[in-house]
Parts: structure tokens; sequence; C-alpha cells
């Protein structure tokens, strides 16, 4: 509002010339500013024209009593400009801070002005007019935080008015002005810290009360202020000091209505006292005065005019303070009875229902339930205050005792029809998605700590705050997917089932086809489950981390059969290109290993073997197996597998799946992995020899005979491994060496094959002859493994009598040069090569035949009883006797002597033989009377 002009004699009279020039151009300069719209940019010049005229001004003081009072009405003027200014800003709320501060900066020199005549004459009460300039400009300065120029004011004002006996000041203005401007020093002296000061200006504020109730309401109303603020710090010291400044703003309040005698004067002062005592009573809380809390609550309550204070917050302290002395019965009093106080704000008794439950914990929970749902019954109560109380009673986790007490009682909470009405419409939709946020968080984790019949029904209070329309589909399909999670691990199938069909119907996507496949899992239901393996691949959001997902868990359920599955679709994937959750080769070596577990796989646990090997021919070493040390162990891995496999199937006699796995075994074994100079090339050989082997082992067992292609294969893959084998030593394999090394075995059935095939193909011995004789001359051979040769030369539809011949022969020699044969080999070789020869032979060259008998008699000689197989001996004596039958009827007569000489030679070394000897004898003697009397002599 305008401060009204003064009026004063017009002094006409001529002014100074140096005061008359400064006054006309301060003049002209008010007057702009009167003229100046408010709509307009402030300016800027002005303001600086006129500080530099009034420093001007200034340093020509003092002035004749003329010139003050045109001073005087110049600075009214300024004033009253700068009101309008004030009062065009206020209905412009746009207005910016700097026009604030130049409002302010042109109110400081209209007091400054003001200040230059405070002395003149002929006007009243020139001292406080100045200083309710500055005390008011330093309101403004204080407002704009610009604390320093606002206690300037003030100390201006004070000054002013120090001068005055306060005793002789009867207008209720300048009382006001007294008492108001100790106050605005106090409050800036506390905003620069300097709270001594402020405690010492409202102190002195005391002796300017005047016995108005206004004053001592406002004195302690400023007590009180800065009693909240100390109380805010939180600090022990802070704490006492905001309560002994309420004690004074209480003490203020007991006096005022102990002086004035207006009803509505003592009414304030009472409201002012009560609301004091409320927060002396916040303040003994603070501290844990539990007793000093409910001793002004009681004297509130007890108030003798109007019935006692029924302010919310008595209920709220009260309750606090009960449940800090653990009187958890009276807290619930309290607390209920803010149910039927109307009175009670939402935010108070919110705030009252959080401390309770804090305090009671899950004990407290039916309580804070009831209170609640007794607070719907009879005031509104907003979507806001209904989380508030929720969140309260989840609490911070469900690690905590009696978590799931809560959770039930969260769940009655929410699940009330007027709970749910607050969270309709468009208006709460802000509100509902926290309420959902909430019940979601506390379901899940329960449902992390394997609660899960609590999570289910969390779940399920949360799906009461996911509207029914398309937008929110997603989220409710969310909803059904983690109810399914949780009757699972309730191991509840059917109701599993039912959520995850009805996730399905809403939002078809791969999650929720993955669910249907554990339940399938769960239910042993492997073909369902196989099935739904297909289903999730047409998904359209599918990855192929899913079929590796199901596949840990069909292994986890041992479905070995869905697990082969899930693994078999996700390998189709890897040709695309696309990034992949694992390598190919783990995959195979996974489905390998699964289908090792049971026995009858061997079939497809080979096409995944040779599959393994096309990709590696496709993709090369380093991509399929990888580089390094990771590649050589995952060439190892299914080149050892190939070989046990083989070497199982082998023994099962499944000798074409055990070729099969052994040809596999000698590529993987050849392969080379980053860095390597050559793979492991004993390995490859004997994978190819014990490749052929079963080649021919399973042409017998099947009773048929080996195509020309095939059988040029075999050769071929023998080829390799001789080829091998002339790179490599051969002896006794050692561990850790068998690099360099090969087991003889191993050369054996590689000639023993080899020599085999090259039969079938109509050859000339030469071949079969050359690589028995390759074989007699390595360290490896032996006379066992000649005999073996000799015997199998000797055999069969494609016997070679040259072979077996030679083979024989020279086991026969190396069975002799031992220092101690083995008479029962060298009667077997024996018998062979008599039988060989006499087959080959025939009658054209007996002497071959005679000198083996001859030969085997002179092994005979000097043996002891028994050495020689007493069998083999009779066999020789009995078979060198009869074939000089055929002499003897033909009259050969040296013939027939030879053979029943050497058979009487062999009978006579045979142990038991004395009596065929004798009879030998006779007949030899009477041969030879006979052959004398016909004169054959």
């Amino acid at each position: 509002m305008r401060i009204a002009e003064i009026s004063s004699p017009d002094h006409r009279h001529s002014l100074n010339e140096p005061h008359s020039h400064l006054l006309s151009q301060i003049e002209s300069s008010i007057k702009d500013l009167e003229r100046h719209s408010p709509e307009s940019p402030f300016p800027e010049p002005l303001l600086t024209d006129l500080r530099l005229r009034l420093t001007q001004l200034t340093s020509l003081s003092p002035f004749p009593n003329s010139v003050k009072l045109h001073v005087w009405k110049l600075s009214y003027r300024l004033w009253n400009s700068c009101v309008d200014l004030a009062n065009a800003s206020a209905v412009r709320p746009s207005s910016s801070a700097k026009f604030t501060e130049q409002h302010a900066n042109l109110r400081q020199i209209s007091a400054d002005l003001l200040f230059l005549a405070n002395d003149v004459v002929g006007v009243p009460s020139p001292a406080f007019k100045s200083a309710s300039f500055f005390y008011k400009t330093g309101l403004i300065w204080h407002d704009l935080n610009k604390f320093d120029l606002a206690n300037n004011c003030f100390e201006k004002a004070t000054d002013l008015t120090a001068r005055i006996d306060i005793a002789s000041v009867t207008d209720n203005e300048e009382r006001k002005l007294l008492l108001g401007l100790n106050i605005a020093r106090s409050r800036s002296a506390w905003e620069v810290s300097d709270r001594n000061l402020a405690i010492a200006l409202l102190n002195r504020a005391k002796t300017v009360l005047f016995g108005c109730a206004e004053s001592y309401k406002a004195l302690a109303n400023q007590y009180l202020a800065f009693g909240k603020i100390a109380l805010s710090s939180n600090e022990s010291c802070g704490v006492n000091e905001g309560l002994k400044l309420m004690n004074e703003a209480l003490d203020l309040c007991e006096k005022g209505m102990r002086i004035v005698k207006r009803r509505d004067e003592t009414l304030a002062l009472k409201n002012m006292r009560s609301k004091t005592l409320r927060f002396i009573a916040a303040s003994h809380l603070q501290r844990d005065e539990f007793e000093s809390v409910l001793k002004c609550v009681k004297v509130l309550r007890e108030s003798s005019s109007g019935g006692g204070d029924d302010h919310p917050s008595l209920s709220v302290l009260a309750m606090k303070a009960w449940l800090g002395l653990g009187r958890f019965g009276e807290a619930e009093k309290e607390l209920k009875g803010m149910v039927v106080n109307k009175g009670v704000p939402e935010g108070v008794w919110v705030s009252a229902v959080e401390s309770y439950f804090q305090a009671a914990g899950a004990a407290g929970a039916e309580t804070a339930k009831g209170v609640f749902l007794g607070l719907l019954g009879r005031c509104h109560v907003s979507a806001g205050a209904a989380i508030r109380v929720v969140r309260r009673l989840v609490g911070d986790g469900v690690t905590v005792e009696g978590s799931r007490v809560r959770a039930k009682v969260v769940a009655e909470v929410v699940s009330d029809e007027r709970v749910v009405a607050l969270f309709v419409g468009e208006e709460a939709i802000k509100e509902r998605t926290t309420m959902h946020a909430v019940l979601w968080n506390c379901a899940a984790d329960h449902f992390r700590s394997k609660d899960y019949e609590t999570s289910a029904e969390m779940f399920e209070k949360s799906m009461l705050y996911v509207p029914y329309n398309i937008e929110s589909r997603v989220l409710r399909a969310k909803g059904f997917r983690v109810l399914c999670l949780c009757h699972l691990g309730l191991s509840q199938l059917d109701q599993a089932q039912e959520y995850i069909t009805e996730a399905e119907k809403l939002e078809p996507n791969i999650a929720s086809a993955f669910l249907k496949f554990k339940i399938n899992l769960q239910k042993n239901d492997c073909d369902g489950a196989i099935t739904q393996v297909q289903a999730m691949t047409t998904c359209l959001d599918f990855t192929p981390d899913f079929l590796s997902l199901s596949a840990h868990e069909a292994i986890a359920c041992r479905a070995l059969r869905v697990a082969v599955s899930s693994l078999s679709n996700l390998l189709n994937f890897y040709s695309s290109g696309k990034p992949m959750p694992t390598t190919e080769v783990m995959v195979l070596r996974t489905l390998i290993t699964i289908l090792a577990q049971d026995s009858g796989n061997e079939s497809e646990t080979l096409v995944y073997m040779k599959r393994s090997h096309k990709r590696l021919s496709e993709l090369g070493p380093d991509f399929f197996f990888g580089k390094g040390e990771v590649g050589r162990r995952e060439r190892d891995w299914l080149a050892v597998n190939s070989w046990n496999t083989g070497t199982r199937v082998g023994k099962e006699e499944k000798y074409g799946l055990c070729a099969d796995f052994f040809r596999l075994a000698s590529d993987f074994y050849g392969v080379v992995v980053d860095g390597e100079v050559q793979g492991n090339n004993v390995m490859v050989c004997k994978s190819l020899i014990l490749t052929v082997s079963a080649m021919i082992a399973d042409e017998k067992q099947r009773k048929a005979t080996l195509l020309d292609k095939e059988v040029k294969q075999a050769i071929e893959l023998l080829d390799r491994a001789g080829k091998i084998l002339t790179t490599i030593s051969v002896g006794s394999q050692v561990e850790g060496d068998e690099i360099t090394t090969i087991d003889p075995n191993f050369l054996f059935i590689y000639t023993l094959n080899a020599y085999d095939l090259h039969t079938r193909l109509n050859e000339t011995g030469s071949q079969q002859l050359l690589l028995v004789k390759q074989f007699a001359a390595s360290k490896s051979c032996s006379p066992n493994y000649l005999l073996q040769l000799g015997l199998h030369a000797s055999q069969g539809p494609r016997s070679n009598p040259e072979v077996a011949t030679f083979a024989l022969n020279t086991c026969l020699s190396a069975l002799l040069a031992s220092q101690s044969p083995d008479y029962q080999c060298v009667a077997l070789t024996i018998r062979k090569l008599i039988a060989v020869c006499a087959i080959h032979k025939g009658d054209t060259d007996d002497d071959v035949v005679y000198g083996m008998y001859k030969q085997a008699y002179r092994i005979m000689v000097g043996l002891k009883a028994g050495d020689y197989p007493l069998e083999e001996g009779k066999w020789l004596a009995m078979t060198a006797w009869n074939r000089a039958a055929l002499p003897v009827r033909l009259g050969q007569v040296e013939a027939a002597r030879k053979w029943m000489s050497i058979g009487l030679d062999l009978a006579g070394k045979v142990p038991g033989m004395d009596t065929y000897t004798s009879c030998m004898e006779d007949f030899l003697d009477a041969f030879e009377k006979k052959s004398h009397g016909n004169g054959n002599v």
C-alpha cells in the first residue's frame, strides 16, 4: 500500500545552486520512474543516476531545513513509485528476480534519501519514519537472501530508534516497528549463523511487548520457529537448544494469556501455546523422553477451555511414546482411536500406522490392517495412502521373522474391495502401477527364498492391479507366467498348466512355450516335451539359447531323449552363421555324452560322430575345434570317444559299427590343430588297422563277401597305416611315449589283414610273400605270429603254400633257436609243414617230405621223455610208417625201406610205443627177407 505524503509548509524560496541542481536531477529521475510502464524493461541507467546523485548530495550535507523538506518529499515520491511497481509486479507473477533486486535497490535509495533528512523540523516522528523505510527495505533484502544488506538496513533503523525513550512511545505502529525490528534483526543474525546475537535480540524484544497479545504471539512464534529449526538438526545439542527456545515461546504464551483480557486475543495465545506444547512433546520424543511426551499430551488434552486440545498429532505423539515405553496395548488404543477421530488427516494416520508397525513388527500386522480397513469405512483414503501402508506392511524383505504373516496381512488388505476401488480409473494409473510394483517385488522376494506358496499368493494379488485392457495384456501374461513358475515350484502341475495356457492366449511367445516344455518334463511326458521343443523354434522371439536351456532342463530331469532332441535341433542353427550360445563342437560333445549313458545308442552316436567329422571338413579344425589348447582338447575328446566306442562295440561283436568308429577315430587323431606339426600318427595307424580288422570280422559274421570296391578301400586304409609304420618304431608301448612306438600286435594284425586282402585281388603270391618276409624281418616278429601266418596261409580256398612254407620254416627256425624251445609249437609247425609240402609237392618231391620227418627225428634225438609231445611223436611215427604202404604194394623196395626205417626210428623216440616198435621190427625183418628172396637186395 502507498505511504501517504505528509503535509508541510510550501517553501518557495530559492535553494542553493548545488543543492538545486542535484535535487532537480533526482526529481527528474523520479518523474521518469513514475512514468515508467511496468510492462516495459526497467531502465538500468535510471538506477545508476539515482545512486550517483545520492552520493553527490550526501557529500553536501548538512542541509538547511528547506532542503531537508525537499529531500523528504522526493524520498516519499520515490518510495510511492516503488509501491506502485511492487503492486504491478504482484499482478504479473512472471516478474524476474532481477526486477525484484532492482526494486530493492530503489527502496534502498529512498531510505537513504530519507536518512539525509531524518532530523527535519516540522515532521512528526521523523526518526521512526526513516527507521520504517530501512526496516521495510531490510525485509525485502532478507527475502532475497541478501542478509548483509538486510542487516545494514536493520542496524540503521535500530540506530535511528535507539535515541528514543521506549517508555514514551505510545503509538501502536511505532511499538510494532520496534518489536518487528528486533525480530527481523534476529532472523538475519540467525541466517548468518550468529545464533548468540539472534537469541540476544529476541530477548531484547521482550522489553517492547507493551502488553499487546499480537506482540506476545509474534515473539513466541519466532522463538518457536528457531526452536523448530534447531530441532530439525537431529543433533543432541540442537535438540537441547530447540527445547530451550520452545520453552521460551511457551513462557511468552503463558505471560500473554495472563495480561490480555479480550477473548479472541486469549484464544490466539492459547492456540499458540498448544502448538508450542506439541512441538515440545515432539522434541521430548526425539530425545526418547517418553514420559515427558505423555505429560505434554495429558496437559494438552486437559486444557480447561474448549474441552481440551484434540489436534490429530496428539494421538501420534502418544502412540509413539507408548511404543517407546514398550506398552503396545496403550499404543494400539491410541491407534484405534484415530479411526473414530474424523479430524485426523490422512498423512497423520498413515504415518501413525507406519510407526506402529515399525515398532510392533509382524505382531502388529493385524492391528495395522484393522486400523487401515476401519479408516476406509469412515473417511476418504487416497491410493497413495494405501500404498504407504502396504509398503510398511511388506517391510524391507522376506528374510525377517514373520514375513509370511506380513504377506498374509498384505494379501487381505490389497484384496479388499474398498482398497481395490481406490485404484480404479484413469486418474489412478500411476498409483495402480506403483501398487502392482510393490506387490510384485514382495512376491519376487518370496520366490527367491523358495517360499513359492506365499509368492504365488502375492503374485495373484498383484494381478488385481492390472486392468483388463489391451494395453495391459503383456503385463497380465507376465503375471500368469510367474504364477506358472510358482506352481511348478510347488509341483502343482495342473495349476501351472492352466496359468501358462492363459498366458499363451494373451501373449504367445518363447517364454510361454518354454514353460509348457518344463511342465511336460515334470509330467514325464517326453513325447509332449519333444513336440514342444519343435514348437519353440516357431516362436517369433525364439533364440537358440532356449534350446540349450531346454537341454539342461531335460538332463536335470533325466529325460535324455528330450535332451537329445533339443540339442539336435540346436545343431540346425549353426549353419546359419548367427551368434550361438555355445560352440558347435560343445553341443556335439554333449550329445555324444548323453547318448553314451545308455547302451544301444551306438548307431545314433555314430550319426553325430559323422556329423562332427563333416563339420570339421567344412569349417576346418581351427574354426570347428578352436585354437590352441582348447582345440586340442576338443579334438582329443572326439578321437578318444570314437576309439573307446569302437572298442566297446567290437567286444560286443558289432563289427560294422566298430569299423565305422575306428575309421572316424583315425580321422580325428590325424587332425592337425593350431601350431601342431602333425597329428597323433600312432593312434591313426592303430585306428586304421583296427578299422580293416573290424571290416573283415563283419564279413565273417555276416557270412558275406566284401565287394571289390570295399576290398580296395580297406587296402587303401592299410596302405595309409603302412606308410605311418615306416616312420615309427615298433616295440613295447611305453606310457608317455606312444607318439613314436606301436604295439607289435598291431604290426602283426596289419600284416595278416594286408595278406588276406591282397589274396582277394587275384594277384600273384609275390606281394603276399613280400609282406610276410617284411614282417619276419621286423623286430616285432615272433614265432607265434609266424605260426599264425603260416596256418592262415595254408588254409582256405585262397591258401598260399609258398607263403605258408616260408612262414612255417621261419617259425621253426626261430623256435629251435630259442634256449628253451616250445616243442608243442615245434611239433605243430612240423606237422603243418609236412601237410603243406605233401599237398603242394605231392609225390613229385617225396624227398622234401622225407626231409621234414628226418628233421623231426633229429630234433627228438637227445630229448627227455615227454619233452616232445607224445601225440605228435606218435603221429610222426605212424604217418611215416604208413607212407611205406604204397611203395610196398608197388614193389618199390627202397622207398618202402626208407619210410619204414624213419617210422621205426621215430617210434623208438616216443615213449609207450614199444609194442608198435616190436611189430614194426618184425614186419621190417619179414619185408627184408622177402625182398632178398625175390632178389631185390
